[in-house]
C-alpha cells in the first residue's frame, strides 16, 4: 500500500522528540486505518501541531466551542456533494486530497491523565479519529458512531493501542 502523502506544520516543535520518529509512528497508524475502511486510491492530507490558543480560536471559529480540542478536522469532502473519483482510478499520479488535522498535544496529553490511557493510546486515537472523520466517518448519530469507533478500535488494537472493552462502540468510554 502507498503511503499517504502527509504534510506537516508543526508550530509548538512536537516532532522534534529525538526518542521517536512520529511522522514514522503515525504513518503506519494511518496506512492501517487506510486499508481497514478499504481505501486503495493515494491520499494526501496535512497534519498540523498547535498550541491551545490556536486550537481554541479555530474550535470557536469553525465549531462555535469555547475551549481549545484535541483535534479539529477539515475534511474536503463533507459528504454531502461526493465527488465520483471513479474516472481517476486508473491515473497512478491521482492523490486525493482529503484535508486538514489541527492536533494539540498539550490537550492530548491532558486527555491522557484524566482518562488514564497513557500518551501513546491518547495520540493514537486521536490520529485515527482525525483521519476517520477526513474520510467521511462521524459519530453524531448512534449507528453512525458504532460503525466509526468500531472501526477506530479495531485499528488501534492492531497497532497494540486497545481501548477498553467500553470504548469500542461509545469511543472514550469513562
Amino acid at each position: 500500500m502507498d503511503p499517504i502523502d502527509v504534510t506537516y506544520h508543526d508550530e509548538v516543535g512536537f516532532l522534534d522528540d529525538k526518542n521517536r520518529d512520529w511522522q514514522d509512528w503515525i504513518m503506519k497508524l494511518l496506512l492501517l486505518a487506510k486499508k481497514k475502511i478499504g481505501k486503495d486510491n493515494n491520499l494526501e492530507m496535512s497534519i498540523n501541531f498547535v498550541d491551545e490558543d490556536r486550537s481554541h480560536e479555530i474550535n470557536l471559529k469553525y465549531r462555535d466551542k469555547d475551549r481549545p480540542t484535541d483535534v479539529i478536522s477539515f475534511a474536503i469532502e463533507d459528504g454531502e456533494d461526493a465527488i465520483d473519483l471513479s474516472a481517476f482510478e486508473d491515473d497512478p499520479d491521482f492523490q486525493e486530497d482529503i484535508g486538514d488535522l489541527f492536533m494539540c498535544p498539550s490537550v492530548i496529553k491532558r486527555h491522557s491523565k484524566e482518562y488514564g490511557t497513557g500518551f501513546d493510546r491518547e495520540f493514537g486515537y486521536t490520529v485515527v479519529h482525525g483521519f476517520l472523520h477526513l474520510n467521511g466517518y462521524d459519530h453524531i448519530k448512534p449507528d453512525e458512531a458504532k460503525e466509526m469507533f468500531g472501526i477506530q478500535g479495531k485499528v488501534l488494537e492492531e497497532y497494540g493501542l486497545p481501548l477498553y472493552p467500553d470504548q469500542l462502540d461509545e469511543g472514550r468510554g469513562k
